[in-house]
């Protein structure tokens, strides 16, 4: 049975494909450095039209404007520009009211695109561009720790890692952030109150890493400038040991922080990567595998659920309690040392 896979990784090669929606302006070049915030590429996703009648603007037939009018298809115009005419004694004229390109010119009437903020595509990690991909992004090359998440808000940022959670289940209140730890990242455990979230805005954060989180916070979490990524998912839920141990040796150490939203079919989550020096046996993630025996696997529903252990054996078909549902399963042992039967649909490898 193919696995889900989940990367915790001390140290791994990391390449990512940073793409446009929809054709762009690439504005890196290969071999350059870029960190996490820095744009990669840029289009405009939303363009804005202004259909102009030019005709009835100048007061004159369809058929006589060619002569009246003052720019191309194609063309860049400015706020005030003349678009068409003069005309009579009066100097009429019709000048275009924003700034932007003509797209089209028929039948008397002029079609402009509007200016507006390009969407801006940012690098997500700290590392090398190693090619370029035309008119669409780069793909970004970097060394270091990767730890996954299941959920973020769509921020990205860097900044140094200050560890605030003591153990895996740790709460985090208002009242644990200072202006000490301003423009940091920060990693916690479970929040649950709006004030926690609005205080970190107001220091303000470059990051928040949390265990879990409460899912009536979401719509709020979505709002927030700063990256927000949690490790483990709703509800009141502890860190995976793995992740906890190298987050929490990891303290000062400078982190990046790409919370995209997690897509299985684009093969896109959320992600912290904490960049290190080219490690010579440093190899890149498998991300397709097939549950075997000796894997390290993460429990990802109740009531096991985040905790780590080792698949002992596989067990195909087997009656699965408490449900005895008849289903591929495994026996698994957890690092508390007790021994579980699971569906294998509860699992997914940590690699």
């Amino acid at each position: 049975m193919l696995a889900p896979v989940t990367h915790i990784l001390p140290v791994t090669i990391i390449r990512r494909e940073r793409v446009l929606p929809t054709p762009g302006r690439v504005v890196v070049r290969r071999g350059q450095r870029v960190n996490p915030v820095d744009a990669i590429a840029e289009a405009n996703l939303n363009p804005e039209h202004i259909l102009f009648d030019l005709a009835r603007g100048l007061g004159i037939r369809s058929s006589e404007i060619k002569q009246y009018i003052q720019c191309g298809a194609g063309e860049n115009v400015s706020e005030g520009d003349i678009l068409a005419g003069p005309v009579g004694v009066a100097r009429r004229v019709v000048r275009a009211t924003h700034s932007g390109r003509v797209i089209l010119i028929r039948d008397g009437k002029l079609l402009l695109e509007i200016e507006s903020p390009p969407f801006v595509l940012r690098a997500g990690l700290q590392g090398v561009v190693s090619s370029l991909i035309p008119e669409r992004g780069a793909i970004i090359e970097s060394t270091g720790a990767l730890i996954q998440g299941v959920w973020g808000n769509g921020r990205v940022d860097y900044g140094l890692l200050h560890v605030l959670a003591k153990n895996p289940e740790e709460l985090l209140t208002s009242d644990h952030l200072d202006v000490s730890i301003r423009g940091s990242v920060i990693m916690a455990g479970f929040c649950g109150e709006a004030e926690t979230l609005q205080t970190a805005g107001e220091l303000p954060l470059r990051g928040l890493i949390l265990s879990s989180m409460a899912s009536s916070l979401i719509p709020l979490a979505n709002k927030m400038e700063y990256p927000i990524i949690v490790l483990e998912g709703f509800g009141l839920l502890p860190m995976n040991s793995t992740a906890f141990n190298l987050l929490s040796t990891s303290h000062r150490r400078e982190i990046s922080l790409n919370a995209e939203k997690m897509d299985r079919f684009a093969n896109t989550r959320p992600e912290i990567v904490i960049p290190l020096p080219t490690a010579e046996n440093a190899t890149e993630p498998r991300e397709s595998l097939v549950f075997s025996t000796d894997q390290r696997v993460r429990i990802v529903r109740a009531p096991y659920k985040s905790q780590i252990g080792t698949i002992k054996t596989l067990r195909p078909g087997m009656k699965v309690p408490p449900s005895n549902v008849r289903a591929p399963a495994a026996e698994i042992g957890l690092e508390s040392g007790e021994t579980v039967v699971l569906p294998l649909a509860n699992l997914e490898v940590l690699a």
